[in-house]
C-alpha cells in the first residue's frame, strides 16, 4: 500500500524528470533589435503611462530564475514609475507556488506563458547541454546566498531566459520601442536591470571606471 509520503516523491521525480525532456519546437522569432518596435501579444500588454521592464525566466525551480526575480521584485518596490513583467513558462498553478516560495511577486506582474508563445515571439528559443549544465557555475555564483535549486514542477530546463526594456511615449519619441535587450548566454548568466533602467532613462548611467595611468 502507498502513502502520501511515497506518492509525493514520486510525483516529484516525474516532474523533475520532465523537465529535463527536449521540449517541443518552436518557430522562434529574430531577436527584437534596439531600436526596433516591440512584438505586441493580448497576453502581454504594456502600459502606454509607463516604460516596461520584461523578464522571461528559465524554469520556475532554478536558482538562477529565483535570483533574478527576487531582484526584479527589489526594483518593483524601489521604482514605481516602471512596469515590470516577468514572463514563466510554467503552469499558472506550479509559478503560483514558485512566486510565493521565492518570496511573493510586489509589484511584478507575473505572466503565464505555458505554451512559449511569448518565449518564442520574443527571439528566445531552447538552448544546448552546456547553457544548462554547470555546476562550476551554480556552485561559485549562489553558494554563498543560500539560494539552491527548488523542484521544477512544471516547465523546461532547456528554455532560454531574456529581459528587455521597452519604452512607452513621451515627448519627441515613439513608444512601444526596444531601448535594451539583454539574452542569457549560460545557465547563470543574469541580467544587469540596472543597466535596463538607464536605457529607459530611469536611472544615470554609470561612469566608466577611470584608465589606469
Amino acid at each position: 500500500m502507498s502513502n502520501g509520503y511515497n506518492d509525493d516523491n514520486q510525483s516529484a521525480l516525474l516532474q523533475e524528470w520532465e523537465s529535463w525532456k527536449t521540449p517541443p519546437t518552436k518557430e522562434v522569432a529574430p531577436l527584437p533589435r534596439v531600436g526596433s518596435k516591440a512584438p505586441t501579444n493580448p497576453n502581454l500588454l504594456l502600459p502606454a503611462d509607463k516604460p516596461t521592464i520584461i523578464v522571461f525566466l528559465r524554469d520556475c525551480g532554478d536558482p538562477f530564475a529565483e535570483k533574478t526575480f527576487k531582484a526584479l521584485t527589489a526594483l518593483s518596490t524601489q521604482h514605481p514609475e516602471v512596469h515590470f513583467v516577468a514572463v514563466s513558462h510554467a503552469s499558472a498553478e506550479a509559478t503560483e507556488r514558485w512566486v510565493v516560495r521565492a518570496g511573493g511577486n510586489w509589484d511584478v506582474h507575473v505572466v503565464v506563458d505555458y505554451e512559449r508563445e511569448l518565449y518564442a515571439q520574443w527571439g528566445l528559443g531552447v538552448s544546448g547541454a552546456w547553457h544548462v549544465l554547470n555546476p562550476l557555475s551554480l556552485w561559485r555564483t549562489l553558494q554563498h546566498e543560500g539560494i539552491w535549486g527548488r523542484p521544477a514542477e512544471s516547465g523546461t530546463r532547456w528554455q532560454t531566459s531574456g529581459a528587455f526594456a521597452v519604452d512607452h511615449p513621451g515627448p519627441g519619441r515613439e513608444g512601444g520601442v526596444v531601448r535594451w535587450a539583454w539574452v542569457a548566454a549560460s545557465a547563470d548568466d543574469l541580467p544587469d536591470l540596472r543597466a535596463a533602467l538607464e536605457a529607459l532613462g530611469v536611472m544615470p548611467a554609470r561612469r566608466p571606471p577611470p584608465r589606469g595611468g
